[in-house]
């Protein structure tokens, strides 16, 4: 399928974007609105990491999982004020509903 392929390129595009991208210096061990930012980056990176090696399928556990972190995404966002903390949650955020939105 045309589609699916260009998707997953568009993925994989930003994945590595993502993947070049320094964590936050100043979210490292903090937690906002009771998420852990580390642990919510690394739980998105994990489903990403899944779907990509399943070519495109996430199991029920981790849809679940990643449905829960753009709900935390969507928490902590708006409490995010630094331009770069702010692009790099925003980058995760994309990169979690593109992979929900083309779960096979």
């Amino acid at each position: 399928m045309k589609g699916t392929g260009a998707r997953r390129e568009k993925v994989d595009r930003l994945w590595a974007e993502h993947m070049r991208a320094e964590f936050p210096a100043g979210l490292r061990g903090r937690e906002l609105a009771g998420v852990h930012m580390i642990l919510l980056d690394a739980d998105v990176a994990g489903c990403v990491t899944t779907w990509q090696s399943n070519r495109g399928v996430l199991d029920d556990k981790r849809h679940r999982a990643l449905l829960r972190c753009v709900t935390d995404l969507d928490k902590v966002l708006p409490l995010l004020t630094d331009a770069q903390e702010t692009g790099y949650y925003e980058r995760l955020r994309d990169l979690a509903v593109m992979v929900l939105e083309h779960d096979s």
